[in-house]
C-alpha cells in the first residue's frame, strides 16, 4: 500500500510538472488583485494599472467601448509607451460606441481578428517582458456595461514574468492571424 501511495504521488508530481496538451503549468508568483462588478471599481483598477505602464501595453479586446479605458491607452502612448491592440472584427464593426477608431486616430496600431467565430479574449499585458509585468484578464469586457450593469470578474496578476511571457506569446500568435485595421475591413 505504501509503495502504491508513493507511486501515485510521483505520477501526480510528474503530471503537474509536464505540460498537458501544449498548456504550460507554472508556479504562481507575484500578487493577485481581484474585482467583481458591479460592486468593485474594475475600470478604475485597470486605469491605475495602465498609468503604471512604462514600456509596452498589448490589448486583446472582444469589445472596447469604454471612453475612459481608451483615453488611458492613448495617454500611455503619448507618454512613449508602445500600445498595440487586437480587436474582434465583428464587434468592432457592429459597435456604434467602439473606441477602436479613436485609438487608430491617435496612432495606436490595431489589428482585427477575423479567423475565429469570436475573438473573445479580454486581456491587457502591461510591460510583459519586465519583472514587474502585469496581466489583466477575466470576463470583464472593456465597456461601461461591464462596470455598471453586468456581473463580471477581473484579475490583475502582477510580478509573474513567466505568465506574462506566455500571454505575450499568445498575443503574438493571434496578431499573426489578424489583419491591420481598415475601414474597408469593417464593412
Amino acid at each position: 500500500m505504501k509503495i502504491f501511495a508513493t507511486l501515485l504521488l510521483v505520477l501526480q508530481l510528474t503530471v503537474l510538472a509536464t505540460p498537458a496538451g501544449g498548456r504550460e503549468i507554472m508556479p504562481a508568483t507575484g500578487t493577485v488583485e481581484v474585482a467583481f462588478t458591479p460592486w468593485d471599481d474594475a475600470e478604475g483598477a485597470i486605469i491605475r494599472a495602465l498609468k503604471g505602464a512604462r514600456h509596452a501595453v498589448y490589448v486583446q479586446a472582444y469589445l472596447l467601448t469604454s471612453r475612459a479605458l481608451a483615453r488611458a491607452l492613448i495617454e500611455a502612448k503619448q507618454r512613449g509607451v508602445v500600445v498595440e491592440v487586437l480587436a474582434d472584427r465583428e464587434m468592432t464593426s457592429k459597435g456604434d460606441n467602439s473606441q477602436i477608431p479613436q485609438l487608430v486616430a491617435a496612432g495606436v496600431p490595431v489589428w482585427l481578428e477575423v479567423r475565429y467565430g469570436a475573438a473573445h479574449n479580454k486581456v491587457l499585458l502591461i510591460d510583459p517582458q519586465e519583472a514587474t509585468s502585469t496581466v489583466v484578464t477575466g470576463s470583464y469586457n472593456f465597456t461601461f456595461a461591464a462596470q455598471a450593469r453586468n456581473a463580471e470578474n477581473l484579475l490583475i496578476l502582477r510580478g509573474n514574468p513567466r505568465l506574462a511571457r506566455a500571454y505575450l506569446e499568445n498575443w503574438r500568435r493571434h496578431r499573426g492571424d489578424a489583419l491591420a485595421y481598415s475601414v474597408e475591413l469593417l464593412n
